[in-house]
C-alpha cells in the first residue's frame, strides 16, 4: 500500500498518485479520486448526474452514480487492466460529485446539467459524467459543442435514440434526432454501435447493428469508428444496454443479442487515436442489478476513458 491513510476522497493531498483505501472501506468517490469542487490542476473531471425521469422504461438510473462510484473501488491500487501503470501517476483527476437537480420541475434540468458542464469545460478539464438515464447526454452534447463547434457522436447503445422529438421533450429516445437537426453533432462522421432496435429514421448516422458487432472482431469495430470520425473532436457515449443483458441486467431498456462487456471494453481500449474531447457512461440501474455485474461494467467503461487520457498524457 502507498500509505497507511484511508478516505483518499477526502484526505489526499495530491491530485495524483493512488489511494490506499480497502476495496470494502473508504469514501466511495469514483476510484477513490479526491471530492473536490476546486477545478484547479485537474485533467479530468468525474461527475454525476442522478436523473431518470425521461425514461421510456425501467427508472432507477438516478442511482447510477452511487453504484458506479463503489463498483470502481476495485480498480485503485493496483495498475489498472488493460493499461499496465497507475492511471493516476500523472493524469490529475477528481470526483466532482453530482448535478443539483430540482426532481419537481424537470423542465429545469437541461439547462441545469449544461450550465455546469460548461462551468467544468472552461477550466480546460476533460469531463466524464456519470448517469442517470441517456437524456442527460443531450444538454452535455450542447455544452461540449459551445467550446469544440459540432461534434463526432460515438454511441455504444441497443437504441438510435432517434425517435420523435419536438424539441421540447424530456425524452431518452430522441435525444441524437434533435442533436443532428440543431447541429449539435455531424452525423457524417457519427457512428452507432451496437443497435438492436428498430427506429423510424437513423438521421444519416452511420451504424454498426447489433448481429454485425457479433460477426466483427473488436479491432475491426475500433477501425470502423476511427475512420468514420477522423479528426473531428468526437463525444462518446456508452448506454449500457450496448451490452446483452447477460452482462448488464442492471438497466432499464434491456435488448438481448447484444456483446460482451470484454468485446465492447477491447473496443474502447483501441480507440487511442480519436480526438475525444468528453464521454460519458449512462443508464446504469442498481435496482434490476445482480452482484453489481452492470455497476461493474459501467465502471469499466468510465476506467477505459480515463485509460484513454492516460495514454494521450503519457504520449
Amino acid at each position: 500500500m502507498p500509505s497507511n491513510a484511508i478516505d483518499h476522497a477526502f484526505t489526499a493531498r495530491s491530485l495524483t498518485g493512488a489511494a490506499s483505501d480497502p476495496t470494502y472501506a473508504g469514501a466511495l468517490s469514483f476510484m477513490r479520486r479526491k471530492y473536490t469542487k476546486n477545478l484547479k490542476g485537474a485533467d479530468a473531471v468525474v461527475w454525476g448526474i442522478p436523473f431518470d425521469a425521461a425514461v421510456s422504461n425501467r427508472p432507477g438510473a438516478r442511482f447510477g452514480p452511487q453504484a458506479i462510484r463503489r463498483a470502481s473501488a476495485i480498480f485503485d491500487n493496483d495498475p489498472q487492466y488493460p493499461f499496465d501503470r497507475d492511471l493516476f501517476a500523472a493524469l490529475s483527476v477528481i470526483d466532482y460529485g453530482d448535478c443539483l437537480l430540482d426532481y419537481g420541475n424537470h423542465q429545469k434540468t437541461p439547462a441545469t446539467i449544461e450550465r455546469e458542464a460548461a462551468k467544468i469545460l472552461r477550466s480546460g478539464a476533460f469531463l466524464l459524467s456519470l448517469g442517470g438515464d441517456h437524456f442527460v447526454t443531450w444538454p452535455l452534447l450542447k455544452a461540449h459543442a459551445a467550446l469544440h463547434g459540432p461534434l463526432a457522436l460515438v454511441q455504444f447503445d441497443a437504441h438510435q435514440d432517434t425517435w420523435f422529438d419536438d424539441g421540447r421533450r424530456i425524452d431518452h429516445g430522441s435525444f441524437v434526432g434533435r442533436a443532428v437537426r440543431d447541429g449539435v453533432i455531424d452525423p457524417a462522421h457519427s457512428i452507432q454501435v451496437g443497435i438492436r432496435t428498430h427506429a423510424p429514421e437513423d438521421c444519416g448516422i452511420a451504424i454498426l447493428h447489433g448481429h454485425a458487432v457479433e460477426e466483427m472482431r473488436a479491432a475491426e469495430i475500433a477501425e470502423a469508428i476511427i475512420a468514420r470520425v477522423g479528426d473531428r473532436p468526437a463525444y462518446v457515449t456508452f448506454d449500457i444496454d450496448c451490452l446483452d443483458p447477460a452482462f448488464a441486467p442492471g438497466t432499464g431498456t434491456p435488448v438481448a443479442g447484444g456483446p460482451s462487456s470484454a468485446k465492447m471494453l477491447s473496443v474502447l481500449r483501441q480507440l487511442g487515436a480519436l480526438r475525444m474531447v468528453g464521454a460519458d457512461v449512462v443508464e446504469v440501474a442498481p435496482a434490476y442489478d445482480h452482484a453489481d455485474i452492470t455497476a461493474i461494467a459501467g465502471a469499466s467503461v468510465a476506467m477505459h476513458y480515463l485509460g484513454l487520457l492516460a495514454g494521450r498524457e503519457r504520449r
